[in-house]
């Protein structure tokens, strides 16, 4: 039968469909989700962290995250790829090792053939024997939209847990991958993707955030996430919560890929990017240089975005290395600082 393009089932493509920060804020405070928190429970939702955490020993706890959405690209392969590599990321931003993952998976079976499906599930195979994790089973439902993502279990020493929050006054800030994944995304829908971009989409997003458990094990690290479809100021803004503190994102230091402010300019933005300012706009302060096309890439929605990492200046050549050795070109890309919560971008 003839397919229509994935792309074309979705409302909202990879981690650009997340509910947006302000409206998941208000459904969380009203779920009655914070009932019972036992103290080997490490980390649960009080910061909105990668992953929970939660101790078995004084050697091991366990971390466990889910991730899954709707098709952010059209080859079923690669689709499958990304979303395992995202829903892996989460573990790897808490410093921990994957162990295995559960598939979880939703599909219009009346409209994809059963060969398209298995190339989803098999894209997600590739990304977990990658990663040296098996896919251990998961749950599947004939649904509207095509949904695949992993539930992902890993591992991690007490001691070594790095969460969202515990940047400290004076940290320097590195970014591990280049923004603009939302903006190829866009373009992507509409058929202005070259297949040079495509090919560069494809290799940010499905490259495994390896250097997390790496990071985690140096004493100057000390708070760790990734930038996904908040983007970077709002994975920046839940790290100023955590601190009470100022982070100030030097926007010139910033990575881009390649051709994606020019794609911005030519109006490829995601609906999640304006929604994502309406949501935490007012807690960030825009330097005077900054125009409309740098807010948008500011808030674009990262799908397997890089890890962020706030670390003393003194370990920062350690860190750069913890990045290098798996082939990450990471940036310094701002501080933090003593004053009022918030986000400063100059």
């Amino acid at each position: 039968m003839t397919e229509p393009r994935l792309s074309s089932l979705s409302h909202g493509g990879g981690c650009g469909c997340k509910i947006a920060p302000a409206v998941l804020a208000d459904i969380l405070k009203s779920s009655g989700t914070a009932t019972l928190f036992p103290p080997q429970l490490l980390v649960g939702i009080e910061t909105s962290d990668d992953a929970a955490v939660y101790q078995l020993n004084d050697e091991q706890a366990i971390v466990a995250t889910t991730d899954f959405f709707m098709p952010i690209v059209d080859d079923p392969h690669d689709f499958g790829r990304i979303a395992a590599t995202n829903a892996i990321s989460d573990v790897y931003a808490m410093g921990a090792q994957p162990l295995f993952a559960l598939a979880l998976v939703g599909m219009p079976v009346n409209v994809l053939s059963t060969e398209t499906i298995g190339r989803i599930l098999a894209g997600g195979q590739a990304a977990c024997t990658a990663a040296g994790i098996p896919i251990a089973g998961g749950h599947t439902i004939d649904s509207v939209e095509p949904i695949y993502g992993l539930v992902v279990l890993g591992l991690v020493h007490p001691k070594r847990v790095k969460r969202n929050a515990d940047a400290r006054v004076g940290d320097l800030l590195v970014l591990g991958k280049p923004l603009g994944v939302g903006i190829y995304s866009a373009a992507l829908k509409k058929n202005a993707l070259g297949p040079e971009g495509y090919a560069q989409m494809i290799a940010a997003t499905t490259r495994l955030n390896t250097p997390g458990p790496r990071l985690a094990a140096l004493d100057g690290v000390h708070a760790l996430t990734d930038v996904t479809g908040f983007g970077l100021a709002g994975h920046g803004l839940e790290m100023a919560r955590g601190a009470q503190a100022r982070v100030v994102i030097d926007w010139a230091r910033v990575p881009l890929l390649p051709g994606v402010r020019e794609l911005a300019l030519q109006g490829f933005v995601t609906g999640a990017s304006g929604r994502n300012w309406t949501s935490y706009g007012a807690e960030v302060e825009l330097g005077g240089t900054l125009a409309d096309v740098d807010r948008a890439l500011l808030t674009d929605p990262q799908t397997s975005g890089g890890l962020l990492v706030a670390c003393s200046p003194g370990s920062l050549a350690e860190v750069q290395a913890a990045f290098a050795a798996d082939g990450f070109e990471a940036a310094v890309v701002g501080r933090v600082e003593a004053g009022r919560p918030g986000l400063s971008v100059a």
